[in-house]
């Protein structure tokens, strides 16, 4: 469910991306991932039949779960990595929610710091942030 309207389109960074079709204050949540649960055991499979660095899971901590975000989605799987960030992600409840860290333009390319990932540092940073770590 989204809260303010997205727009996906070619991103700068990589691939589609999401972007604001409207203003968001600071802190006010965006929206919810859709897409469907699965087990981990699942998320593992799905991930190696899904093509070159293309992925739309997000696992979930503690639990052995993980949300499919290929099937049954909607424009904020699109959201790409940044080092320099506007929005946050938070996985609870069995969601992926989206928030502003602070006002985002009309227009933006919406972004979230990944933090930890399968890629384990090989993947290479395209964000172009002055703070780019180099690799996802």
């Amino acid at each position: 469910m989204l809260k303010f309207k997205i727009e996906t389109r070619k991103s700068g960074i990589a691939g589609t991306g999401a972007y604001a079709g409207e203003k968001i204050p600071a802190r006010r949540k965006i929206g919810n991932m859709e897409g469907e649960i699965i087990s981990y055991k699942e998320a593992q499979k799905r991930v190696k039949k899904q093509p070159g660095n293309v992925l739309f899971m997000v696992e979930f901590d503690h639990e052995d779960i993980a949300l499919d975000a290929s099937v049954n989605s909607n424009e904020l799987r699109f959201i790409n990595h940044s080092c320099d960030p506007n929005v946050f992600m938070r996985r609870a409840y069995r969601q992926v929610e989206y928030y502003a860290r602070r006002p985002i333009k009309k227009g933006e390319e919406l972004t979230c710091d990944y933090g930890e990932t399968h890629h384990e540092g090989t993947l290479p940073c395209r964000c172009g942030a002055k703070n780019c770590r180099g690799f996802i």
